[in-house]
């Protein structure tokens, strides 16, 4: 059987808007990455930088 990684699922914030609209699970072996990534924000109808937050 294959190892399980311990995973968690995390929210992906607009920088610019504020709105949560991204959900996606990570590995949290090593603690919580920390990173950045450039999404579409639907209320502003752009590419912007969407953060981690917790719910």
């Amino acid at each position: 059987m294959a190892k399980k990684t311990k995973r968690e699922y995390i929210t992906l914030e607009c920088s610019e808007c504020g709105r949560r609209e991204y959900r996606t699970e990570v590995s949290v072996a090593e603690g919580t990455p920390k990173f950045t990534l450039k999404k579409f924000c639907k209320t502003e109808r752009t590419h912007t930088t969407h953060k981690i937050r917790r719910k």
